[in-house]
């Protein structure tokens, strides 16, 4: 009987322990499909640049370089010393989204009621207007990448934005002002390949569409006269040209359409110029439409020391999932998500896909922050909130006002984001792509509230990070993939 009763213990102890053991990998699990835990000390960047070679083959790639990151070359001949602060960084964020928000509302769809400014080249120019109008800089973004202009070319950084359609760089002589860069300024003088085109060209007629300001002309050698101007009244002004544009060694664009600034005032802090990645004619995706087949992706690396890729043409990432981007007849050259839902922690929050699709929702690689909603953004903050009960709450930080303090805490487990796209595509968050870190004392929710339900959800470059984003315009939708920066 003794032995019976021994025999009895030890197999209900073993029963007992499958069954704990079960449960424990079952929570496990549970857990690991909802949160993310991520060494802390991996969501800051380090101090020096870490660039990685490995990855797939990109036959026409760039690397995508943070503004103010280890990796970036502009503050290092002294000449563009100027670093934003996170505050600088996020109220310039607010500010372009109201100059986007203002741009695509019915009631700012004209500038011409707008005080104009007139800027001429010189005293054989007409003047171009452009309108005086409150905002922040929509052109300058967060990431550049590094482009040969020129016979023999000369490199410049620019910054790459969705949201913008004209290349421009700053040009010598610099008839009026150029803002101080880390390359030296090209000068089209010294260019084989570079002229200029005449007022009555069909591709000086384009920039209106592509800028919203009439181009001008200059009166003695005719030629065309472009005028771009941002939200905080930053501007560009200057020639619109033919150009030899160098993507890699072996891999050029002759004769492509670009603004050779000789008026150029504003925040554009070290970079030479822009290349607009936008929808109009003008834009980089378009001129080269026969040569990379209206198609380009990147990756925005997880932290500023690391290093992210910018490629035309076909991707060769694989499992991307493809959803179609809706369209505008607003003339903008945003490109659009159909945003259906959120889910946060594995639960979808209890909101309604008409709060996305009233105000619409784009994708941008200039803005920092997601901007969603007010009603959405209260359910993702409260929701959010309860995954993150056990760490310490910090003050708020500028326009960020759900804040932790992990200073204490080596392994942090963040509530998984997901955005739920149309077509059924799922688009799951890292780690660094949900918070934003002021330093681990200050560790924010990377997300904040429009001023109304109706106002633009605005898909941000934080958000999108190590994520492998894909721009099939021509097929009129947009791919997302994991660890794309690989």
């Amino acid at each position: 009987m003794a032995f019976q009763m021994s025999q009895f213990f030890f197999v209900s102890i073993a029963v007992f322990l499958f069954f704990f053991l079960q449960n424990s990998f079952a929570i496990e699990t549970t857990l690991e499909e909802r949160h993310h835990l991520v060494q802390t000390s991996s969501l800051l960047p380090s101090s020096s640049c870490s660039s990685s070679t490995e990855g797939p083959n990109r036959k026409a790639s760039l690397d995508v370089i943070h503004k103010h990151g280890p990796c970036s070359q502009l503050n290092s001949n002294g000449k563009a010393n100027y670093v934003e602060t996170h505050s600088d960084l996020l109220n310039h964020d607010k500010e372009r989204i109201n100059y986007i928000h203002s741009k695509l509302s019915s009631s700012s769809s004209s500038n011409n009621n707008n005080k104009m400014k007139e800027i001429e080249l010189d005293s054989s120019s007409s003047s171009t207007n452009l309108p005086a109008k409150s905002g922040d800089l929509i052109g300058s973004g967060n990431y550049y990448v590094v482009l040969g202009l020129g016979t023999p070319k000369k490199d410049l950084s620019l910054a790459f934005d969705t949201g913008s359609d004209l290349t421009w760089t700053q040009c010598q002589p610099c008839a009026t002002f150029c803002y101080n860069q880390t390359e030296e300024i090209f000068d089209p003088s010294k260019s084989t390949t570079y002229s200029n085109i005449t007022c009555t060209s069909p591709d000086c007629t384009q920039l209106l569409s592509a800028t919203g300001i009439k181009p001008g002309c200059s009166k003695s050698t005719q030629a065309c006269i472009y005028g771009i101007q941002y939200g905080d009244r930053s501007f560009s002004v200057g020639y619109f040209s033919h150009e030899q544009l160098t993507i890699t060694p072996t891999d050029t664009v002759d004769n492509f359409l670009f603004g050779c600034g000789q008026d150029n005032e504003g925040l554009f802090n070290g970079i030479a110029g822009l290349l607009g990645l936008g929808r109009d004619p003008i834009s980089f995706v378009q001129q080269t439409s026969q040569k990379y087949d209206k198609t380009f992706s990147y990756c925005l690396p997880s932290t500023s020391s690391e290093v992210g890729h910018l490629t035309f043409g076909t991707t060769d990432k694989n499992e991307v999932s493809y959803t179609q981007s809706p369209t505008h007849s607003d003339g903008n050259s945003f490109y659009y998500l159909d945003i259906v839902g959120i889910s946060v922690g594995g639960t979808q929050l209890p909101i309604s896909s008409s709060l996305f699709s009233s105000g619409g929702a784009i994708i941008d690689s200039g803005t920092v922050i997601t901007w969603l909603p007010p009603t959405v953004y209260a359910s993702l903050r409260d929701s959010f909130k309860e995954g993150m009960s056990k760490y310490p709450n910090a003050s708020a930080f500028s326009i960020l006002d759900t804040c932790y303090d992990l200073s204490g805490t080596e392994v942090v487990s963040i509530p998984k984001v997901n955005f739920l796209l149309g077509g059924g595509v799922t688009v799951e968050l890292v780690g660094s792509g949900i918070l934003y870190v002021v330093s681990l004392k200050q560790v924010c929710l990377a997300f904040a509230a429009n001023g109304a339900d109706s106002d633009l959800t605005i898909f941000g470059n934080v958000q999108q990070r190590t994520l492998e984003v894909v721009y099939d315009v021509g097929g009129g939708r947009i791919g997302f993939g994991s660890n794309g920066c690989e």
